[in-house]
């Protein structure tokens, strides 16, 4: 963890390995965790749709920096509550308690892990994985950012396994989603992990949507003298120059 360095990954400053307080000590981020932000009261006037989707794009580059080591490091245990929002609302990736590095084509352990309303089917059924598993994690989060609600809320964790890990179930997107949103979504929660996208695919798709709309001007209407001298003076063509009025309109 001391070796990783980027403006999403949580900074690693020390630790204290002589017990009884044995710890590791970070960076600071005031704001807490993401989950914090997204379930509390007034969070979706606090949080606009921007900001969130901002935020969406702060995890895919961090997680796209840890895939991109070498060996690609897997988080194993992505989840709201593991990524941690400073003052200005950047989010950063935390909580490498679980991750492994990736060998040859699936993980050094295929041990079940993590929390099952975020993690991955296949994790689920405790069958080998890759980091495609963290993919369907970020889906949940992203889940998370465009509802402002607890994924599977009304089930218990046993619950949650045996409905997305043995029966194919997914989180319901409310149709007022986004639909570039919505889409990225199913593509990360597909059922066959090869078929995800990569999370520098998904920064692709965000960063657009990140940016703020660019205001341009139209002309919605003129208004123009009419003349009955076929050929109008030159002090007929200033006058009429000067009664053209112009509407103009902002756009965004």
């Amino acid at each position: 963890m001391r070796r990783l360095r980027h403006p999403n990954i949580v900074l690693f400053m020390g630790a204290v390995t002589q017990p009884p307080n044995l710890s590791i000590v970070t960076e600071y981020l005031s704001r807490g965790s993401l989950y914090r932000l997204l379930h509390k009261p007034g969070a979706k006037e606090t949080l606009d749709e921007r900001r969130r989707l901002s935020m969406a794009y702060d995890v895919a580059k961090g997680m796209n920096y840890l895939h991109r080591r070498n060996p690609p490091i897997v988080h194993r245990d992505l989840k709201s509550p593991n990524l941690l929002v400073d003052r200005k609302y950047t989010v950063k990736v935390c909580d490498f308690g679980l991750s492994r590095l990736k060998a040859n084509t699936f993980l050094s352990s295929k041990t079940a892990a993590g929390t099952p309303e975020w993690m991955a089917p296949e994790v689920l059924r405790d069958e080998p994985s890759n980091e495609k598993s963290d993919v369907y994690s970020f889906g949940v989060i992203l889940w998370e950012l465009a509802t402002l609600q607890q994924p599977w809320g009304n089930l218990n964790p046993a619950q949650v396994v045996a409905a997305v890990g043995f029966k194919c179930k997914r989180l319901e997107i409310p149709p007022d989603v986004n639909p570039q949103i919505a889409a990225l979504i199913e593509a990360c929660w597909a059922n066959e992990p090869w078929k995800r996208p990569s999370f520098s695919a998904i920064m692709e798709t965000l960063r657009p949507l990140t940016k703020p709309p660019t205001p341009h001007t139209r002309i919605v209407g003129i208004t123009m003298l009419s003349f009955v001298k076929p050929y109008p003076t030159f002090a007929d063509r200033n006058h009429m120059l000067h009664n053209i009025r112009f509407g103009v309109e902002v756009v965004c």
